[in-house]
């Protein structure tokens, strides 16, 4: 829901969050609350394909937790430093999303859409991303640095007190309904690419075929398609469609949670019988 406009180039980025998640919850917690927003997000709301979900999970869940996460351990250290850990999560931000890019250039170009030339595409994909990475980089930074202030000044974990937790829900209410009233309306990263090459936002969808019937499913079960009301009031239906998305995305993932305690539970009963 924090999308902002980059400046001199007509587009706009969004925050991804999967570095931050991985280094608050581990690359395997992050992965699954990574995956369950886009799941939330395709299946509620629309944004992105059903036939694309398993690719837009890699591009946005699989680098940050699996390979930015690395990076931003090697880099900070097991006690950094405000400013070694601002810089930590700016490079490792970055290197997510340019891998994160490239796999959409190289999906696409295996897609056999020949209208996005690899070379082209790529190019444009990946300098475009970099000041969004950079953006999200900084935001991490900030977001762990306050965290990490709650612990007495200790810099190696952040708290996970109930106070912090209720607070983040608080704030991710906040920030999923009030900024996304105020969320740029210039076409996004991948958008933006699309267009300098083709003129087009977005290419034609085949007609017939499994992506008719699996457009089909998904226009079925999207309640706030584009996370757009019935009526034409785009920013009210932003808002309402973030913190929305945002309690659906949370009753998912403690679901998930609870199950996956439970599952160790009975395994851990099972080794000791």
């Amino acid at each position: 829901m924090i999308i902002f406009p980059i400046p001199g180039t007509g587009s706009s980025g969004h925050i991804a969050g999967g570095l931050l998640l991985a280094v608050l919850l581990g690359p395997y917690a992050a992965f699954i609350a990574i995956a369950s927003v886009i799941t939330v997000q395709c299946l509620l709301f629309a944004d992105g394909g059903l036939l694309a979900l398993g690719c837009n999970i890699l591009n946005m869940g699989f680098w940050p937790c699996f390979v930015g996460l690395p990076f931003y351990r090697r880099i900070s250290g097991a006690s950094p430093s405000p400013r070694r850990s601002a810089v930590a999560a700016v490079v490792a931000s970055v290197a997510s999303l340019q891998l994160g890019a490239l796999c959409v250039v190289i999906e696409t170009v295996l897609s056999g859409r020949s209208e996005l030339p690899f070379t082209q595409f790529g190019a444009v994909m990946l300098g475009i991303h970099l000041p969004i990475g950079f953006v999200e980089g900084l935001i991490t930074a900030g977001v762990l640095r306050v965290l990490y202030r709650t612990r007495d000044g200790a810099a190696s974990q952040p708290a996970a007190t109930a106070p912090v937790l209720v607070g983040s829900a608080f704030a991710a209410l906040i920030v999923s309904g009030v900024m996304a009233w105020y969320a740029s309306q210039k076409p996004d990263g991948l958008e933006w690419s699309v267009a300098r090459i083709t003129g087009a936002t977005e290419l034609s969808a085949p007609g017939s075929g499994v992506h008719s019937v699996v457009a089909a499913l998904q226009r079925k079960t999207a309640v706030m398609p584009d996370y757009q009301l019935p009526v034409s009031m785009p920013r009210l239906g932003h808002s309402l469609a973030g913190v929305s998305g945002a309690v659906v995305v949370g009753i998912v993932v403690c679901a998930l949670g609870i199950g996956a305690a439970g599952a160790r539970r009975v395994k851990s009963r099972a080794e000791v019988s």
